[in-house]
C-alpha cells in the first residue's frame, strides 16, 4: 500500500512537472498555437461528456429537478453547452482584458502571451462550474449561442472574399504573362471543379422515385450563381477578375454539398448515407476531427488577419520601414520604443467565443437533434439550412464587394 502511494505521487509530480515545462515552453511566437490547443481541447472535453456524462447529470438535483426525467439526449446536449459556457467565458474575459492594449509595453500584452498555468487553472475552473449553474442560464445560452453561431460563419465568408482578393492582386501585380496563365489555369480548375461537384450532388442528393424538389432547388440555385458571379465579375463596367469568381463558386458548391449531407440520414432524398443506419466510432471520431480542425482554421485564419484585426495604430507588413537605418544612432532608439501589436488580442478571443458557440451548434445538432442522428455530428435541418444560407449570404457579399465601389465611388472599400 505504502509502495503504490510513493509511486502514486511520483507519476503525480512528474506529470506536474511535465505540464510546467510545455507551458514555459510556450513563447510570443507560439502563443496562437497555445489558444488552439486549449479549443480544440475544449471540444474533445464535449464530445467525451457528450457520450459519458449522461448518467452522472441525471443524479444532480439542480440539473435534473424536473418531475419527469428527460431522455439521455437531453443530458448529452446540456454537457455539451456547459463546456461551451465555460469555454465561452473563459475568451470572453480575456476579451475584455485585452481591450485598448496598442504596444507590447502594455502589461496585458505580456498576460496575452504568457501566464498559461493560471490560464489552463482558471478554464478549469469555469469549466467545473458552469455544471453548477441553474438549467435556465444555459437554455439562455442555447438561444444566444445559435446568433453566435452566424455570426461566425459570416466572418468566415468576410475572411474568405478578403483572401480571394488578395491572392487575385498579388498576382496580378507581378505583372507578367506567367501569373495571368496561372490565374487562368486555377480559374479553370475551379469551374470544372464546381460543375463536376454539382453533377455528383445530383446524383446522391436527387435519387429517381423520390420527389426532391428542394435539393435540386439547392443545387440549381448554386449554379445560378456561379453564372451571375462570371457575369459581374467580367462585366465592363466592373473590371473584376475571373478568379475570385471561380472560388466563390467553388466555395459555394461546397457549402451546398456540405448542407446536403447533413440532412437526416433517414431523409429519402440523402442518398449519400442511405445506407449508414448504424453510426461506428470511427465515423464520430472522423467527425470531430473534421469540425476540430475547420473550426480552428477559421478561428487562426481570424486572428492572424491583418486586414480585419489591426488596429489603426499597427503598420500593416512593415510598411514605411526601411530596410536598413541611415544613422547608427536609430539602433538604440528602436530598441526602447513601444513595438504596436500586430493584430487586436480583443478580436482574436472574440472569435475563439464565437467558435465556441459554433462548435456546441454542431456537436449538438443546433440543439434540436433527436434519436439517431442526434449521436452525430453536424447532422439535422437546423444546419442543413445554416449551409445553405451562408452560401447565399457568400454571394450576396461577393457581389456586393463588386458593385460596391461603382455605387458610391466617392467611398473606399
Amino acid at each position: 500500500m505504502w509502495a503504490a502511494s510513493c509511486l502514486a505521487s511520483c507519476c503525480a509530480a512528474c506529470a506536474c512537472d511535465a505540464c510546467r515545462t510545455v507551458v514555459s515552453g510556450i513563447s510570443r511566437r507560439s502563443a496562437r498555437i497555445a489558444y488552439c490547443g486549449l479549443f480544440a481541447l475544449s471540444l474533445i472535453v464535449s464530445w467525451i461528456l457528450r457520450e459519458v456524462a449522461a448518467p452522472l447529470m441525471e443524479k444532480l438535483p439542480w440539473i435534473n429537478h424536473f418531475h419527469k426525467t428527460p431522455n439521455r439526449e437531453w443530458f448529452e446536449t446540456d454537457a455539451v453547452l456547459r463546456v461551451s459556457f465555460g469555454n465561452f467565458l473563459f475568451f470572453t474575459i480575456l476579451a475584455i482584458l485585452m481591450i485598448g492594449v496598442k504596444n507590447q509595453k502594455d502589461p496585458r500584452d505580456g498576460m496575452h502571451h504568457g501566464g498559461w498555468m493560471m490560464k489552463i487553472i482558471c478554464w478549469c475552473i469555469l469549466v467545473i462550474f458552469t455544471f453548477f449553474l441553474p438549467n435556465e442560464l444555459i437554455s439562455f445560452y442555447e438561444t444566444t449561442s445559435k446568433f453566435g453561431s452566424g455570426l461566425f460563419l459570416l466572418v468566415q465568408v468576410v475572411l474568405l472574399l478578403d483572401f480571394v482578393h488578395r491572392w487575385n492582386d498579388t498576382w496580378v501585380g507581378y505583372g507578367e504573362q506567367f501569373w495571368y496563365i496561372a490565374l487562368f489555369v486555377v480559374s479553370l480548375v475551379c469551374y470544372v471543379a464546381t460543375f463536376s461537384f454539382s453533377g455528383l450532388l445530383f446524383h446522391f442528393f436527387t435519387p429517381s422515385g423520390h420527389d426532391c424538389g428542394l435539393n435540386t432547388f439547392f443545387i440549381v440555385m448554386t449554379l445560378i450563381l456561379a453564372f451571375v458571379f462570371a457575369i459581374v465579375a467580367l462585366h465592363p463596367a466592373v473590371g473584376g477578375s475571373i478568379l475570385p469568381a471561380s472560388v466563390v463558386s467553388l466555395y459555394c458548391m461546397y457549402l451546398c454539398y456540405s448542407g446536403l449531407s447533413s440532412e437526416p440520414r433517414d431523409y429519402e432524398c440523402n442518398g449519400l448515407h442511405k445506407h449508414s443506419k448504424a453510426v461506428s466510432t470511427g465515423t464520430l471520431t472522423l467527425g470531430l476531427l473534421t469540425t476540430i480542425l475547420s473550426v480552428i482554421y477559421s478561428a487562426v485564419r481570424a486572428g492572424s488577419s491583418t486586414t480585419l484585426l489591426s488596429p489603426p495604430s499597427s503598420p500593416r507588413a512593415g510598411a514605411g520601414k526601411p530596410l536598413l537605418p541611415l544613422e547608427k544612432t536609430d539602433v538604440p532608439e528602436e530598441k526602447h520604443e513601444a513595438k504596436p501589436v500586430t493584430y487586436s488580442y480583443t478580436f482574436f478571443h472574440i472569435i475563439f467565443s464565437l467558435a465556441s458557440m459554433y462548435s456546441a451548434m454542431l456537436l449538438t445538432g443546433w440543439s434540436t437533434s433527436v434519436g439517431e442522428s442526434g449521436r452525430l455530428v453536424d447532422v439535422g435541418w437546423p444546419s442543413v439550412w445554416v449551409r445553405i444560407v451562408t452560401g447565399w449570404a457568400t454571394a450576396a457579399l461577393y457581389i456586393w464587394s463588386l458593385a460596391a465601389p461603382i455605387l458610391f465611388p466617392e467611398r473606399e472599400f
